[in-house]
């Protein structure tokens, strides 16, 4: 057998299994009887999810095609300073769960809230922050699936050996289908055999890194000759500066509370056990696996130090450093990865048509007046369409998949952070402080990017954070208080 086939076979397997699990959980989802149960069951599981697969399904739902070929791509030419950089990310799981986790989860069970604009409606009242969350979720998240996508497919092509196209199309057609097929149940259980492929994955690599370049100290001793600033915490030529770093403390940092496709797992876990056990297994797996990869990445400079620094330098090295199958088999773990964004994406976004939108405005929010069969064929229709679009846009690729998904991370954070942290402790916000929060925030973020003004090596997203929060406090005490019924809904957790 041709190595291009041996390495194709465990892959085509993995893919074939993802989707077995969304016929196992097309089954589940059957077992609701009205609309509103479908919609619960279809977009986040009945509220089900243990310890294990909540950690697992926040850790697989956050890291993607940035934490496994691009981020490493970079850490490949920036060396140690960019592994110091990705390790901010260690305490995204229990941030997210500490900050949001229980009293996020009672208030949404006590207003009934299915997905984030739920929640936001519940707290606001206001359909102006509903309409403006939902298109700004669907256009940052286009831009971050379009960067799943892409790596998805470029990962394919390197290992493989067959084109982009190909790749494209296998990649994309599997998650789009357990996603659309299976809904939340499928996306969870697959994050959770993802994440598990994921660990396994970053630690083969990392020990073929090490192993060919003669061991640790033979290769960080290798980069000081290649170049010493890869061995520094600013990076060669100080291409990290300090100030860049405090940066990712925000947007990788704090922001994750502002990323939808993981806080809303906080709506989903099945009691406050479950929720603690995620907090430790979430951390100590998360911290474990970047570390890895971004290792791997550096290390690599040090065995292969003539790749082509970027997006392909990650594949380019599982493919030199292990045989054909086995490049096949641990392939998966950074296809698994992209994978599991793109399904919590495409959930979001569908929901965000079909809930949001569709059901709340031109059904009344009266989901009686669908049946159950036209509920779940809306949700999987709008899921495919989505998953099409973006197939069609990755057809034109661009490069530097890392700088394409911090773009949308910073973009979701502009939108839904402070809105969704104040609101849920700040009794005073109130709907005019989300609005200025959120306009302010999106124009701010999309302009620094664009113009990119000199701020002394500071992110867009520092500047953006500080004013949307200064808006947000501004314009709440600008506006009329919530009301009784908020405070009432929103003050009752002490109790």
């Amino acid at each position: 057998m041709s190595a291009q086939f041996m390495t194709t076979v465990p892959v085509v397997l993995y893919l074939a299994l993802s989707f077995g699990v969304a016929l196992w959980a097309r089954g589940r989802t059957a077992e609701g009887g009205s609309a509103k149960d479908i919609i619960e069951e279809y977009y986040i599981g009945g509220r089900s999810m243990g310890g294990f697969v909540l950690a697992m399904t926040i850790i697989a739902s956050y890291t993607s095609a940035g934490s496994f070929v691009g981020g490493p791509g970079v850490a490949y030419r920036l060396g140690l300073s960019w592994v110091l950089l990705a390790m901010i990310q260690v305490p995204t799981t229990f941030l997210t769960l500490g900050v949001l986790g229980k009293r996020f989860a009672i208030v949404a069970r006590r207003a009934g809230a299915v997905t984030l604009t739920d929640y936001l409606l519940a707290r606001y009242r206001s359909h102006t922050v509903v309409i403006l969350c939902s298109a700004a979720l669907l256009v940052f998240f286009m831009a971050a699936m379009l960067a799943q996508f892409i790596g998805g497919a470029r990962l394919f092509q390197t290992v493989t050996g067959y084109p982009y196209v190909v790749g494209l199309a296998l990649f994309g057609v599997t998650v789009v289908l357990y996603t659309a097929v299976g809904g939340f149940r499928a996306v969870v259980v697959t994050d959770a055999v993802q994440g598990i492929v994921m660990v396994v994955a970053v630690v083969v690599v990392l020990l073929a890194v090490i192993d060919a370049g003669g061991g640790m100290t033979q290769c960080i001793a290798t980069l000081k000759a290649i170049d010493p600033g890869l061995i520094t915490p600013t990076g060669p030529g100080d291409a990290v500066p300090q100030p860049f770093m405090l940066s990712f403390w925000v947007l990788v940092g704090l922001g994750v509370l502002g990323l939808p496709q993981t806080t809303q797992r906080c709506m989903g876990y099945r009691d406050s056990r479950a929720m603690h056990d995620a907090m430790i297994i979430g951390t100590l797996l998360i911290g474990f696996m970047i570390l890895c990869a971004h290792l791997a990445g550096t290390l690599g400079r040090a065995v292969l130090p003539d790749l082509p620094a970027g997006d392909l330098a990650m594949p380019s090295l599982i493919v030199q450093l292990l045989s054909p199958f086995w490049a096949g088999v641990f392939i998966a773990g950074p296809l698994a990865a992209i994978m599991s964004t793109v399904d919590s994406m495409l959930l979001l976004a569908s929901a965000a048509i079909v809930k949001d939108l569709y059901v709340r405005y031109r059904l009344g929010g009266d989901t009686s007046r669908l049946r159950p069969v036209t509920m779940k064929r809306m949700s999987v229709a709008s899921t495919a369409v989505i998953g099409v679009l973006v197939f069609v846009a990755a057809m034109e690729p661009p490069d530097l998949l890392v700088w394409i998904n911090l773009f949308a991370f910073g973009g979701l954070e502009a939108v839904f952070l402070w809105p969704l942290v104040l609101g849920l402790y700040w009794r005073r916000g109130n709907a005019t402080g989300a609005i200025a929060s959120i306009l302010s925030g999106v124009t701010a973020f999309v302009w620094l990017t664009i113009a990119k003004p000199d701020m002394g090596g500071i992110h867009a997203i520092v500047p953006t954070t500080l004013l949307s929060l200064v808006m947000f406090v501004a314009g709440s005490l600008a506006g009329r208080p919530s009301g009784r019924e908020v405070d009432a809904l929103f003050g009752g957790e002490r109790s």
